[in-house]
């Protein structure tokens, strides 16, 4: 699953074996519970008929299941939410007659049981079960998105199982570990299509017109990666490598699916390569859907991908050049999971991560190796420091997490699973070497095809392959949480190398006395001007390095280590001297390394400042990417306090204009990929820093639109509405109303409402809330338009969705509510909002689901200490450097 949302140390260590690894253990695995429902029986394969009425929004199914009754029993418990069964008889796989079950269903639980009147022997059964259950209009099921097409409105079917969401549809063993083969057949209208996630095998036409659609059998896999989609569909396709590759639209939208099409193909060549296991469907599609889910853009579905069209569709009209890359990076994402996730996967949901942290490293190896002129490879710092926000707050998770409940499963999917978990993939990949670490991978994948497994297979399939520790270092990464320091004690330069003494201990922004965690933490070093890397671990809390030169040394040198390192005073002053000639990756290590150990009190707030200033105009265009988006995190600290904001943003605006007027607001030709992403940044900056020029020349081009098409090319829309819409007056958010009412794209639409929600003006986000709470947007935008406004208004877009609670639930699923609430109040600065926060969390959230909440006080805390603690170094800083 892709998020509506990049990693860690290069070590093949010189002499690892002559030092022993004797850092403090980390915590052993422990035996957890890895089902909910009875060990009685195990599932071999469903038959699935389904007829779904979509203007009714219920369906009528059938399912029979060929099962193995393990234990004696008298009963069979499966999974089922919201389904209502009218028979239910069990007949031995051999013959005979069947038994008719009575039926009771726990609604808390979200299972079924089917009792017998005799106890059943071990054998094989075959279960079959009549019953009915609901289209709902959020992605949770079987669910339905309405858009507006050429001819009027529609609707169409698809579904969403992950993480437990199948028992919505059929009564199953829906958890990952029961795996089964699938075979599925529909009764669809007259012009519709039906996609599943194997090809059609049999189509019958029904004497009321419909057609009964039958699909050809699955491979076995886990519930949660069946599929099924119905609608006014388009069809693209390819041949690769002997797999139909497809990309399914809302009828007239095929042309914009090119590009998703195209980057598959190359995708699924470089995958089948990489694993050594050729994809074993005979079909991919992508499915791409209107609409929008606040927690995912994007499912693995084996061999039927669903994605929502804004993340997969380039529309020539709004798409820009992070458009296009993030079609891309969902595209391989998902493509990922084919293999990690779907051919293999996980025995239970505290294993998510090898699911997605897999696809998430997957996704950037792609991104670097098919399309090197995007330098995706200097994502790999942003990765590492959303992965390090999160993990440096005592709510903080280890990467392979107990979970014992759906809601539970449904909050693991976080920046830990993803983005921790890429980055540590990262790291081991660069320890054990990259032929090493795919020997691993490929042996993984052949050991286990179809089946599931735990941590510690991939681990034991690396350690093999690469002849070295592995377990130990992984352990430590995995199973406890948190953030390792390594402080660069003293430098010393003797001859013609310089001895580096560096000690390890934990980088928490909340917790400042916490007993230090040990870590075997894999460290690369490297002098400034120097070529030569040197690798070393540091075991034990300590480790004494001799790197080649007497040039300031970089530590955690091409930042692949995931781990902060504080230098000394004097050797951060030697660095921020020689900033301008660092590599780039470097540069932006240092940057963020500075600024975040900054507002956690460990150095000067300011440093990062002055790295800032030592930047050069002709810095890589991401350097300065990431120079602007810590100067729109300063002035967001500043809010409320008008008079100290400003004189930030005018030192600000003076560091960034000169880099806005060398990139420009129009593409050259020829330019780099990255100087367009960059443009749109500063752009958006700059705005928000109340730069003057930036905001009149947006808004002149967009009351130019209508009479100069080259005033708004594509590449700039979304950037200049987005300028437009923030700093709205009435007039203006009125004519962006009239525009989303009339616009006929749905995406363009969607985009649109979304704006609506964004004004920095109070006023006018109450009158988006209030529009929000209406049919107007449609349903799956109502949540989205509410996270939008609390982008700038937190406290007002919390408030509101308490006062309308039964309205907001209708439009979020079930189990992303303890998310969804909490995460609109994440960005307050208020300490009166945490109260709040535990109010809403002490009179709703079970204790074990209390996360995003606990989360969101912690981030409120964080920023309240910033500002008082913090903010007046970088007050000192700009009145002493502003001239």
């Amino acid at each position: 699953m892709h998020r509506s949302l990049i990693s860690a140390a290069v070590l093949a260590l010189a002499g690892l074996s002559a030092q022993p690894l004797m850092a403090a253990p980390a915590p052993a695995p422990t035996a957890l519970a890895t089902t909910q429902l009875p060990r009685t029986a195990r599932p071999a394969h469903y038959d699935v008929s389904i007829t779904p009425d979509a203007a009714r929004s219920t369906f009528a199914a059938k399912v029979t299941i060929t099962l193995d009754v393990l234990t004696p029993t008298d009963s069979i418990t499966l999974n089922a939410a919201d389904l209502a069964f009218s028979r239910v008889t069990l007949a031995a796989g051999a013959g005979g007659a069947p038994m008719t079950a009575t039926t009771s269903v726990d609604a808390d639980a979200q299972t079924a049981t089917f009792r017998f009147a005799r106890p059943i022997a071990p054998g094989r059964y075959r279960l079959a079960l009549d019953y009915t259950g609901l289209i709902g209009q959020q992605a949770v099921g079987l669910f339905s998105l309405d858009y507006d097409g050429a001819d009027g409105k529609k609707r169409a079917l698809y579904t969403q199982f992950e993480n437990s969401d199948a028992r919505r549809m059929i009564p199953s063993w829906d958890e990952p570990a029961y795996k089964a083969s699938f075979t599925l057949e529909a009764a669809i209208p007259a012009g519709q299509m039906a996609v599943s996630n194997m090809p059609v095998a049999k189509t019958t036409a029904l004497a009321d017109g419909r057609s009964l659609v039958r699909f050809a059998q699955t491979p076995k896999m886990s519930t949660y990666l069946l599929f099924f989609g119905l609608g006014e569909f388009d069809r693209v396709t390819a041949k690769v490598n002997g797999t139909e590759l497809g990309v399914v639209t809302p009828k007239g939208r095929a042309a914009q699916a090119a590009f998703a099409l195209d980057a598959s193909k190359s995708l699924l060549v470089e995958f089948n390569r990489y694993f050594g296991v050729h994809y074993p469907l005979p079909k991919l599609d992508n499915i791409a859907a209107p609409g929008r889910s606040q927690f995912f853009s994007a499912m693995e579905n084996w061999g039927a991908i669903f994605t929502f069209e804004y993340a997969i569709l380039l529309d020539p009209a709004i798409s820009t050049q992070g458009d296009k890359q993030a079609v891309f990076v969902t595209a391989a994402h998902e493509m990922a999971h084919q293999w990690f996730g779907n051919l293999v996967t996980m025995q239970w949901w505290d294993d998510l991560w090898l699911n997605e942290g897999f696809a998430s490293w997957m996704e950037s190896r792609m991104s670097e190796r098919l399309h090197p002129e995007w330098n995706t490879r200097l994502n790999a710092v942003g990765v590492r420091e959303a992965a390090m926000e999160r993990d440096s707050v005592a709510t903080t998770h280890p990467v392979v997490q107990h979970v014992e409940t759906v809601e539970q499963a449904s909050q693991a999917f976080d920046d830990i699973t993803y983005l921790k978990g890429e980055a540590v993939i990262r790291m081991m990949e660069n320890y054990v070497g990259e032929q090493a670490w795919r020997n691993g991978v490929r042996a993984y994948m052949r050991e286990h095809a179809y089946k599931n497994t735990v941590s510690g297979d991939l681990w034991r399939q690396i350690e093999r392959a690469a002849g070295k520790p592995v377990t130990a270092i992984a352990h430590d990464f995995t199973l406890q949480p948190g953030v390792p320091l390594i402080r660069v004690a003293s430098a010393d330069c003797v001859g013609s190398s310089t001895r580096v003494e560096l000690t390890q201990s934990e980088f928490s922004r909340d917790q400042p006395d916490k007993k230090p965690l040990r870590w075997r933490v894999p460290v690369t070093l490297q002098a400034a001007g120097t070529s030569r890397q040197v690798r070393t671990l540091v075991s034990n809390g300590k480790a004494s390095v001799s790197v080649p030169g007497c040039g300031a040394v970089i530590v955690n040198a091409g930042q692949s280590g995931y781990y902060r390192t504080l230098y000394a005073p004097k050797h951060f002053g030697e660095l921020a001297a020689g900033f301008g000639a660092l590599a780039p990756i470097d540069q932006m290590g240092l940057l963020a390394d500075s600024w975040s150990l900054g507002v956690a009190g460990l150095q000067p707030a300011s440093d990062f400042l002055a790295l800032a200033n030592a930047a050069t105009p002709g810095a890589d265009p991401q350097v300065w990417g990431k120079i602007a988006d810590v100067f729109g995190t300063i002035h967001d600290h500043y809010a409320g306090d008008r008079q100290r904001q400003q004189r930030f943003d005018a030192y600000a605006v003076k560091r960034l204009a000169p880099v806005m007027k060398q990139v420009g607001w129009d593409a050259r030709a020829g330019e780099n990929a990255t100087v367009a992403t960059l443009r749109t940044g500063l752009i958006q900056t700059l705005s928000e820093l109340g730069d003057a020029a930036t905001i009149a020349e947006a808004r002149r081009r967009y009351a130019a639109q209508a009479s100069d098409p080259q005033a708004l090319p594509a590449a700039l829309r979304k950037t200049v509405l987005a300028v437009v819409a923030t700093r709205a007056d009435s007039a203006a958010w009125d004519d962006l109303h009239r525009a989303a009412k009339a616009e006929k794209s749905p995406m363009i639409k969607d985009g649109l409402y979304e704006l609506l929600a964004s004004p920095a003006d109070p006023a006018l986000a109450r009158r988006a809330l209030d529009l929000a709470m209406t049919d107007e947007p449609g349903v799956t935008n109502s949540a989205a338009m509410l996270a939008q406004v609390s982008q700038r208004h937190p406290e007002l877009a919390f408030d509101f969705a308490l006062a309308n609670a039964a309205k907001v639930n209708e439009r979020v699923d079930a189990t992303s509510r303890s998310r969804f609430f909490p995460r609109l109040a994440a960005g307050s600065s208020n300490p009166a909002t945490i109260a709040k926060l535990e109010a809403y969390a002490g009179a709703n959230l079970a204790a074990g689901s209390r996360r995003d909440a606990d989360t969101a006080i912690a981030g409120i805390r964080d920023r309240v200490k910033v500002r008082a603690e913090r903010l007046p170094a970088i007050d000192a800083w700009v009145t002493a450097n502003a001239k």
